[in-house]
């Protein structure tokens, strides 16, 4: 790899190529399948490995060596494919009736970071996004947060393998999470 396709980061090398821009565009079109509700092909950009993990914040003072989250304590979101696939069904029901109306919705990507991944073929990729969520005539709400993502080239394409989703937020202040961030 040509050394000017590098560039020096804290914890990774920094990806500067076609690559990056392979990565940016998978996550403008992902928030453009999710807006549009397009969940077949939203599905079909996810890795069968996929973990999808949105852990819950907890407030904590600086000096606690918990941190804010971990993997043993609540999660909004602790997904395998199986998990997302029949979330996407409820969606479809005629039964879900929070949904009908649809909640219309708005995923703004941003600060899109790409780092070469621990294994050959993967990416990570660090962004933050915004999420508008509005229903009804009146009711709206915000999620905003950042992500990490692992990216994996799988057939010739870009999947999404892994993806930690992380709100500022210790308590949620919208009534569900009835979409994908």
């Amino acid at each position: 790899m040509a050394e000017s396709n590098l560039m020096q980061g804290n914890e990774r090398m920094a990806v500067l190529d076609e690559r990056a821009r392979k990565a940016e565009a998978f996550l403008l079109r992902e928030a453009r399948l999710l807006d549009d509700e397009r969940w077949d092909d939203w599905l079909a950009i996810l890795s069968p490995d996929i973990h999808y993990w949105m852990p819950g914040i907890e407030n904590r003072r600086r000096e606690d060596r918990l941190g804010t989250y971990s993997e043993k304590h609540m999660a909004y979101f602790d997904d395998r494919l199986r998990d997302i696939e029949r979330r996407v069904a409820r969606f479809r029901q005629p039964s879900a009736w929070a949904e009908n109306p649809p909640t219309r919705n708005v995923h703004l990507i941003s600060n899109i970071e790409v780092f070469e991944g621990e294994c050959s073929g993967e990416l990570l990729v660090y962004s933050c996004f915004m999420n508008l969520r509005s229903r009804g005539l009146d009711e709206q709400h915000q999620l905003v947060g950042r992500r990490v993502d692992v990216l994996r080239w799988e057939d010739g394409r870009l999947r999404l393998l892994r993806r930690k989703v992380l709100i500022p937020n210790a308590m949620l202040l919208c009534k569900n999470i009835n979409t994908f961030l």
